[in-house]
């Protein structure tokens, strides 16, 4: 029977990974008030390397002590933090907590760095979650022995064959929405359906060929962003911009900076020089197209600081995130009208005229695909980028203005430079493409830095450590 004064001394001990394959195994002790958490996370208890454990979540797995009187022993639960390669005990996956047993081995991932749970009764108990005192290792040769008193092989996969290994899908549960893409999946079927539903009526066929392109391209921003967003916000977004762009407040918009100010768009016939171009673009199309594609994401910010958390978080702009999401959404909007209802129309018409309307229509789906597709590196960017800077104002109020004033003149620049590379060299239009595509990843870098929510991003899963 165990005393008032004594206690369990556990400790972890790593017997696999890159630092134990070289005999520098590794141990830590655990207190009984203390919970330990294991990952690649610079705030875990027990930090992993990121480089060399890429299987391993930022916040992995814990290890909690259960609460006991001081008359019974300690006793330790491991508990899996919903990692994305999940945590094994003694061979099989974790579903939630369970309990230790003194030899117990633990698995991050199913090839992962492996620990030993140790437990001996002591009477002096632990200070704090550090390396042990050191004790002397077994020669390398003998590191670790099948027969070692603290480390058991992983049992031997039995040879039965189970109902759920013939049918895998009985057995994947949310793991085919979370982890497997199911749904951009099913999108993408039925989308395919549509276009062959539509084959032979080129204005339909055009509008899903172009929601389809437009929404992969934007999911793509997504899963860089790793932030969860309502999906029906984003769709707000982008339909709200769109339907700005058939109100007056269009007309408003090119009074003012096409008329008022010196953003008037240049005629085929009129002869202008570069630098005067490049400040009509800057006036009558970067500053006017980047505002008005703001207007949603100014709006979202407003909505949101008269709601209460979650709905504040979930519907406003409360980290540059939030922005470049809600940004590029507007864009996907944007872009989609300009393309649908002008530029491709335009095309279509005048091919038509000349060579006949097969030949028209084959231009115009020509047209389609590179405008839609060029949003990424386009109005997705410049707009992304802006929105980077209002959720960036949201965090520091005090140096807001600075922050819109830097973030507005920045993508209007880059959209008036794409204007006007695109008139005078195609090898231009790449450079300012790729550059403006640059501009956008490395916001979207900063912002994830910056989340308040960093640790819950769901991007790391995939890209590796920030």
């Amino acid at each position: 029977m165990t005393g008032k004064n004594a206690r369990q001394n556990a400790i972890l001990r790593q017997v696999s990974g890159i630092g134990a394959s070289f005999g520098a195994e590794t141990s830590y002790s655990l207190l009984p008030s203390q919970e330990v958490v294991i990952g690649r996370d610079p705030s875990c208890q027990l930090v992993l390397d990121a480089m060399l454990y890429r299987m391993v979540s930022r916040r992995h797995a814990a290890v909690r002590p259960l609460s006991s009187s001081p008359d019974a022993e300690d006793s330790w639960l491991i508990c899996d933090l919903n990692s994305a390669n999940g945590t094994y005990l003694n061979g099989q996956r974790l579903q939630g907590c369970q309990q230790l047993m003194s030899g117990d081995y633990i698995t991050l991932g199913h090839d992962g760095p492996q620990f030993v749970f140790e437990c001996e009764l002591n009477y002096q108990q632990a200070t704090a979650i550090a390396p042990a005192a050191a004790i002397p290792l077994p020669p390398a040769n003998s590191y670790p022995t099948p027969t070692s008193a603290y480390y058991q092989p992983p049992p031997k996969p039995p040879d039965s064959l189970s109902f759920t290994q013939l049918f895998p899908i009985i057995s994947t549960g949310k793991d085919l929405t979370r982890k497997a893409y199911l749904i951009p999946g099913m999108l993408t079927v039925i989308f395919v359906v549509l276009m062959f539903a539509t084959v032979g009526q080129p204005q339909a066929n055009q509008v899903i060929v172009a929601i389809y392109i437009a929404s992969a391209a934007y999911y793509f921003i997504y899963q860089l962003c790793g932030k969860p967003k309502p999906w029906w916000v984003l769709f707000a977004s982008a339909l709200a911009t769109s339907v700005i762009l058939l109100t007056p407040v269009l007309d408003l918009f090119i009074f003012v900076f096409r008329v008022l100010l010196p953003g008037s768009q240049p005629s085929e016939q009129e002869s202008i020089t570069f630098t005067e171009l490049l400040m009509r673009m800057f006036f009558g199309a970067g500053l006017m197209e980047e505002l008005l594609k703001a207007i949603p994401v100014l709006a979202a910010f407003l909505i949101g600081k008269g709601l209460r958390s979650p709905w504040r978080e979930r519907i406003g702009v409360a980290e540059p995130l939030d922005g470049i999401l809600l940004g590029t959404a507007s864009a996907v909007g944007f872009t989609l009208l300009e393309t649908l209802g002008q530029y491709v129309p335009t095309i279509t018409q005048s091919v038509s005229a000349q060579s006949g309307l097969g030949t028209g229509q084959l231009v115009g789906l020509q047209l389609l695909i590179p405008r839609i597709l060029g949003s990424v590196a386009g109005h997705m960017a410049y707009s992304g980028y802006l929105g980077y800077f209002i959720g960036l104002a949201v965090l520091k109020p005090s140096k807001s203005w600075q922050i819109l004033l830097v973030g507005y003149l920045t993508a209007a620049g880059l959209h008036a430079l794409w204007n006007v590379t695109g008139v005078i060299n195609g090898l231009l239009l790449v450079i300012v493409g790729v550059l403006s595509y640059a501009f956008l990843m490395a916001a979207i870098l900063k912002a994830r830095a910056l989340s308040p929510n960093r640790s819950q991003n769901f991007a790391t899963r995939f890209l590796g450590p920030k």
